[in-house]
């Protein structure tokens, strides 16, 4: 699902909806939420991502977009958040303890704080469907032998 060019064209679409925008609007939330989040329409049928609504209907856009990523994407965490030059920083990160030269994140500038949060959520979805595209297994793939086996290793 996530390998699909329309689905990419449609990240592409919103990320640059995001940098265009002067303000987060509810539309613009909704319209992230039904192109870029797989697993909150499962979260809502088990009642567990009710705490969304709730900030989206608050007003509260940088805690929702912290929110989302937090549900949407689990193995993601905030590393930076930057206020600089009249824009702001978001990083986040797979590995926020290694050090910033070593670690891959997703970052994105925005002059509102949410739209930056989300455009970095977008940027960490797009690679996170680059990677289940081309990982290999993480477990090696053994054939099974038929004959004897025999162990080689030397335990004196």
């Amino acid at each position: 699902m996530l390998s699909d060019p329309k689905h990419e064209d449609r990240l592409d679409r919103l990320t640059e909806q995001l940098r265009l925008a002067p303000v987060l609007t509810p539309n613009l939330v909704g319209a992230v939420i039904a192109d870029a989040c797989i697993r909150l329409p499962v979260l809502h049928r088990a009642g567990m991502a009710a705490r969304i609504d709730q900030l989206i209907e608050a007003g509260a856009w940088s805690d929702a977009a912290l929110a989302l990523i937090e549900l949407e994407l689990p193995a993601w965490k905030l590393r930076r958040l930057i206020y600089e030059d009249g824009e702001w920083f978001c990083s986040l990160s797979k590995q926020p303890n290694l050090p910033v030269a070593f670690d891959d994140t997703a970052d994105a500038r925005h002059e509102v704080l949410p739209l930056a949060i989300l455009s970095a959520f977008l940027e960490a979805r797009r690679t996170t469907s680059a990677v289940r595209e081309t990982s290999s297994p993480t477990v090696p793939q053994v054939q099974p032998t038929s004959g004897i086996v025999i162990c080689c290793d030397n335990f004196a």
